[in-house]
């Protein structure tokens, strides 16, 4: 297959044929709508802890306002109606009596008593007992929740304590007088003058994650250390896969439905299959057969150790190959070797050794390829967290403010997501040339590879191109005038690998249905 920045570009079938330069520039018109439309129309939001707190904080003096209760009512009403102030709005006017029951607020008050009131009949020295530790104490040492069930200091910082170091529960905290039946709250008043400064620290954590927690349309980012969380706003009832797709503050991308890395073009149920299938199928000689290849000259054992596909056995061999099928790269090139050829596709199989053969090698094939892009995305993602030192050498040698290189870390952005999805496009091969083989129908996969290929050769240009050919910058050994052309390069194949990626994720989506009833390719339409 020809590449797309090599002679004409190929559609499957139609009759027409664009040049590079027409096809570069309605995929780059379209980036920028699509760029466009693209952040009009995310359907989350991701929130930090401030963002959190301050949400909180707008909420309390809501309810506070509208209802004339205290920032403590306010905060046990919330947090019983998962922090939406319109839900308490509602519920309260529907049933106050019953709202304050379910939250532990007294109708008579809602205040802590601290202390308690002599009689003019009382010694100065007249202690009280307390019913929990049966200690006697000055009176002004006593407390008591809106109930008025009053215990000393002591016993209450150490029921408030414990309840907080128990965990979540202790936002429902409830007055510790077994008569009183859990009819009085202990709130943030409470909290805040019988607790530690840590304890203190540790309720305010159990109210911020209650905010994410106790809401379906909340989650934390699942990133191991991640602070930030991520409220997904619901397209309507549609269960659009695409549409799960979440890209975090920290930059790790994840499905919000089943909070596993982000799968597209593949859905929730297919994951589970696929990472059923590899534990099922992992040992250690197939870990050594995808992760060492010998070199095809030399038989030189070889660890690929970069994203490109394109490698270099060591002096005095130096053969270069590439690292999926082997083949020299002098005839190879950047055209993509994605497509599974069985060569006992028209036979008869006989045995069942045959048969098992025949799988674990359509298996291995597209197991191959997925682990080896997963590969080459970590690289990609520990080569974009260098990027910023990367940038100041850059910025040296080429007398450019860092501001001018930001072409450089979208580019490498692009890398890793496209390779997350082609990883994920091969699990989405394999079940279909499964499916293909069993009903022996062989429609969708032609066009299947095809768009595969065309996205992959485009992916192994941009990466050679940011992690081979920007070197030669960053050390100078180049003047400006090649760095402008160079920087124009990398631009457009950012643009256009990134709209072959959306075209084949798209047509995937749409169950490959550019193939007609009669196993025709249709035209691929345009965007």
């Amino acid at each position: 297959m020809e590449s797309p920045e090599q002679g004409h570009l190929q559609y499957i079938s139609g009759g027409d044929e664009y040049t590079d330069e027409e096809e570069i520039k309605r995929q780059e018109d379209f980036a920028t709508e699509k760029s466009k439309a693209s952040a009009a129309n995310k359907n989350y939001t991701i929130l930090t802890e401030e963002d959190i707190f301050r949400r909180q904080g707008d909420a309390m003096a809501s309810v506070c306002s509208v209802l004339s209760v205290s920032k403590t009512a306010a905060c046990l009403l919330l947090h019983r109606y998962n922090w939406s102030a319109n839900v308490v709005l509602e519920k309260w006017f529907a049933s106050e009596e019953s709202v304050r029951k379910a939250v532990g607020l007294l109708p008579e008050s809602t205040n802590p008593v601290i202390g308690m009131s002599r009689s003019s009949s009382s010694s100065s020295f007249d202690e009280v007992l307390c019913r929990i530790c049966f200690e006697n104490f000055p009176p002004e040492s006593f407390y008591s929740a809106a109930c008025g069930h009053r215990f000393c200091e002591s016993c209450w910082k150490s029921y408030i304590r414990t309840a907080i170091n128990d965990g979540a529960g202790c936002l429902t905290l409830r007055c510790p007088e077994t008569s009183c039946g859990g009819a009085a709250a202990v709130g943030l008043d409470m909290i805040g003058l019988l607790a530690s400064r840590e304890d203190r620290r540790k309720y305010n954590q159990f109210l911020l994650r209650s905010y994410v927690e106790e809401n379906r349309n909340r989650k934390w980012c699942p990133s191991p250390g991640c602070a930030f969380a991520v409220e997904y706003h619901s397209a309507g009832g549609d269960d659009d896969g695409d549409d799960y797709n979440v890209t975090c503050n920290c930059s790790h991308s994840f499905c919000w439905n089943c909070t596993e890395e982000s799968h597209r073009p593949v859905d929730c149920e297919t994951l589970e299959k696929w990472k059923t299938k590899n534990d099922a199928e992992s040992n250690n000689t197939q870990w050594i057969r995808i992760n060492t290849k010998p070199c095809p000259q030399c038989n030189r054992p070889i660890e690929k150790n970069q994203g490109c596909n394109r490698i270099a056995c060591l002096p005095p061999c130096k053969f270069q190959f590439c690292w999926l099928c082997l083949q020299n790269w002098s005839v190879h090139g950047y055209n993509s070797c994605n497509g599974y050829k069985s060569t006992t596709e028209k036979l008869r199989i006989a045995t069942e050794e045959e048969i098992n053969r025949k799988h674990f090698n359509r298996y291995t094939h597209f197991y191959e390829r997925w682990a080896s892009n997963e590969n080459s995305k970590k690289k990609a993602l520990l080569d974009l967290g260098r990027m910023d030192g990367q940038l100041e050498k850059l910025s040296e040698a080429q007398s450019q403010p860092k501001l001018m290189l930001d072409f450089v870390v979208e580019a490498w952005k692009q890398i890793v997501e496209c390779r997350r999805i082609l990883k994920w496009s091969y699990v989405y091969g394999y079940y279909l040339s499964e499916e293909e083989e069993e009903s022996d129908v062989n429609v969708k996969l032609p066009l299947f590879v095809y768009l595969q290929g065309q996205a992959e050769s485009g992916l192994e240009r941009l990466h050679h191109c940011a992690e081979q050919e920007l070197e030669q910058f960053i050390y100078g050994e180049c003047n400006f005038e090649k760095f402008v052309d160079f920087r124009s390069k990398l631009k457009r194949l950012t643009r256009v690998t990134g709209n072959y990626f959306e075209n084949l994720v798209g047509a995937l989506k749409n169950g490959l249905s550019e193939v007609d009833s009669n196993g025709d390719h249709k035209r691929l339409r345009r965007r």
